[in-house]
């Protein structure tokens, strides 16, 4: 089932999300993640740290709330963690904001977390296994049997305390139709319950803390005004720590249980997985291990309530509230199955050959090993990792930041390179900010000098000062450099967001000359018509004599044709 994921239109093309997933378990297409179910350890990191708020998660509100408005008796399996993330001033006041909702009855799942201490008992006392890693954490077990499934034999084969308190609590209340309900700051524990068909119907619902803060304001449920309930279970003393770094250690060497295994607590993503790479070498032995997914433990998980307060303090006020190297009394799960078996759930990926590899490369721009700068901006930790990824069609070649910058300054170089204009930005200051070839060549330097100089050192500056004082933008004025022996449409406009300008000049000199040639020859051409004229002028008023006719009339009609070839341009 899908537990989590990403809004679509929210995500922001950052890979935030890809560079803190440690499985890799987020597909990125048309540039919008996705989770891979298969791949997912519901761990949640990537939720946490994405800046676009672009998570969504099922929840399960709407169903207790369909519970509770068909009069069912519904009972809440309260997390431990809830000493440390809670706001309020008395436990108890908690029980009685939950009953205000409309819960039958609050328990809490330390409670169950009494029973699988037993169990963990058991197995120390036996010593049959080489090490035991703790089952309490489902995002842990999620990635053994994804991601380490050789270790899977290691993995002590008890359910969660939630579903043992779920399965205690159906068993209390067997004589009626309950529903349970677990509320707490994880959200892989939606996946444990309903998602994992081995321990399916000891639990019905997850509601988290983020939700039932939010339920409580919406109902105006003030839970410092709360009565301080008792809750409907014995106290679980010791196996209140759970949620805490150490927590199950403490439990354990509560009782007086001897037993010869090492014991030691983990906590966070990486630390678990440094430690399974160790395990699978198989140097350690007869060891103990307490691991959680969340650094610190369960208290600061990814559905908390954590707008309320850090990890150490709430650290400090679970361990502040529960009661030490104290064994729990009254509660009895022996009727209660506890067993869970693991199994072998490991992901394969197709590995693409060295051809395809080299294909996926060269699409990505990588042609030498000095092209593959593995700067993990991708979210990979390498550019070769990154194609693979390609390959198996979570990632896209766009994905390479690099890349795609290469890319974008190519095609503006290009265009900027190819143009027979020059081009020029200055800034306030009057200094060269960028500059194409042409406009190297014609100023006769390089870029990087050019990049050194003022634009007034080889052009006439008074247009550029006027744009940037006016902001008013000049468009295809022609005039002359006399600096570089050109004619010149210019063009100069203002960019706001640099406080520049952005010149460029239209070389026009061929034009002007061609046009000026046209001009020349023009004029040749109606000197010697005038020449024609004045001659025929001549011959013209010679004959007029003889014939004793006036030569006005031809005057104008031969001017005239003289005329219209001198200005044919202008008209």
């Amino acid at each position: 089932m899908r537990v989590i994921d990403f809004k679509d239109a929210s995500c922001r093309h950052c890979y935030k999300c890809v560079r803190h997933c440690e499985v890799k378990a987020i597909s990125v297409e048309q540039e919008q993640a996705h989770i891979m179910v298969d791949h997912c350890i519901n761990c949640g990191h990537c939720l946490e740290v994405c800046p676009q708020n672009a998570k969504t998660f099922a929840s399960d509100m709407e169903r207790v709330k369909g519970y509770l408005g068909q009069g069912m008796k519904v009972i809440i399996s309260l997390a431990p963690s809830y000493l440390g993330v809670l706001d309020y001033e008395k436990p108890g006041q908690v029980v009685d904001a939950l009953k205000r909702l409309g819960f039958y009855e609050v328990r809490e799942t330390a409670e169950g977390a009494a029973l699988v201490t037993k169990e963990y008992w058991k197995l120390l006392k036996e010593g049959k296994m080489e090490n035991i890693i703790t089952t309490c954490c489902p995002s842990v077990n999620d990635l053994i049997e994804k991601y380490y499934p050789s270790l899977v034999p290691m993995m002590a084969p008890v359910v969660s305390p939630m579903i043992a308190h779920g399965r205690l609590i159906k068993d209390i209340y067997k004589e009626e139709e309950v529903k349970v309900v677990f509320l707490g700051p994880c959200i892989a524990k939606k996946e444990e319950a309903i998602g994992d068909e081995r321990v399916s119907g000891a639990v019905d619902a997850i509601l988290t803390f983020e939700e039932i803060v939010k339920w409580w304001k919406t109902e105006g449920i003030d839970v410092d005004k709360c009565e301080n309930l008792p809750f409907g279970n014995p106290s679980p003393k010791v196996n209140q720590l759970y949620p805490v770094s150490g927590g199950i250690i403490q439990s354990i060497r509560a009782s007086s249980v001897e037993d010869n295994y090492y014991k030691i607590h983990i906590d966070g993503l990486k630390a678990c997985m440094e430690l399974f790479q160790e395990l699978e070498k198989g140097e350690i032995l007869h060891s103990f291990f307490e691991v959680n997914v969340c650094e610190g433990g369960c208290i600061k998980g990814p559905a908390s309530d954590k707008w309320q307060q850090s990890l150490i303090r709430a650290k400090m006020d679970v361990e502040d509230q529960a009661v030490y190297r104290e064994e729990a009394e009254g509660i009895d799960g022996r009727q209660i199955d506890l067993a869970k078996t693991f199994r072998d759930r490991h992901v394969e990926d197709r590995m693409p050959t060295d051809e395809e590899m080299q294909e996926v490369l060269h699409a990505m721009g990588k042609y030498t090993q000095a092209d593959e700068l593995n700067c993990g901006a991708c979210g990979y930790p390498t550019c070769r990792a990154k194609a693979v990824a390609v390959y198996q069609k979570k990632a896209e070649i766009s994905m390479c930041l690099p890349y795609a910058v290469a890319q974008a300054e190519s095609m503006s170089n290009i265009v900027m390179d190819v143009t027979p204009n020059m081009i020029l930005i200055v800034d306030k200051d009057m200094r060269i900010r960028e500059c194409n070839k042409k406009a190297q060549k014609m100023l006769g330097v390089s870029r990087e000098e050019a990049l050194e100089r003022y634009i007034f050192e080889f052009v006439d500056e008074k247009d550029i000062a006027e744009v940037l004082a006016t902001k008013k933008q000049v468009f295809h004025k022609k005039l002359n450099l006399d600096s570089v022996g050109m004619t010149v449409k210019e063009t100069i406009i203002y960019i706001d967001s640099l406080d520049s300008v952005l010149v460029t000049y239209q070389d026009i000199t061929k034009e002007e000359k061609a046009k000026e040639q046209h001009y020349h020859l023009k004029v040749e051409t109606v000197e010697m018509a005038q020449k024609v004229i004045d001659k025929q002028m001549m011959v013209a008023q010679e004959i007029a004599g003889l014939l004793g006719e006036t030569t006005a009339e031809t005057k104008v009609t031969l001017s005239r044709l003289r005329d219209s070839i001198l200005f044919e341009e202008e008209e």
